[in-house]
């Protein structure tokens, strides 16, 4: 299965920056591109264990939809979302939190396995590991760049 694993350094405190990685409001700004919208589930504001979220988002042209659930939480260290429904065999993202020499450590481990057996290896290799690689990239980059400014206060409200 193809893993993707990305270290995100990021100057802000660690509540803040694992706030904002479970937002689904700053999930939404971070893949404008793909017009990404939360359709059932918990559609604005923070996800929390057990709870799930129903994306539609157009990628490759088509219109599809995805399912994730929060299946393990322990509160500013790590959070684990699994597909329960979408076009994937599975997806399991991990992210964990670390506050180190005044800074916040944030590491993805994203793995999932494609449909179709070689044909979903084979576009595993061309297209998708490139692909949700740039969109995890697109969305650390968002998340870093909330999380050292005031723009957090936008997305994230008591």
């Amino acid at each position: 299965m193809p893993h993707i694993k990305l270290i995100t350094k990021i100057n802000a405190p660690i509540e803040r920056c694992f706030d904002l990685s479970r937002s689904i409001d700053l999930h939404k700004i971070s893949t404008s591109q793909s017009n990404e919208e939360a359709v059932a589930g918990v559609t604005s504001g923070l996800i929390n264990l057990n709870e799930t979220v129903t994306w539609r988002a157009k990628h490759f042209f088509v219109w599809q939809k995805l399912t994730s659930k929060i299946t393990q939480y322990e509160a500013n260290v790590l959070f684990v979302d699994e597909m329960v429904e979408g076009a994937f065999e599975s997806i399991h993202h991990t992210h964990k939190f670390e506050y180190k020499n005044g800074e916040t450590i944030m590491t993805d481990d994203f793995i999932f396995e494609s449909p179709l057996g070689v044909l979903g290896r084979l576009a595993n290799a061309i297209i998708l590991n490139h692909y949700l690689k740039k969109l995890l990239v697109k969305r650390n980059e968002i998340i870093k760049e909330y999380a050292e400014s005031d723009l957090w206060k936008k997305v994230l409200t008591n």
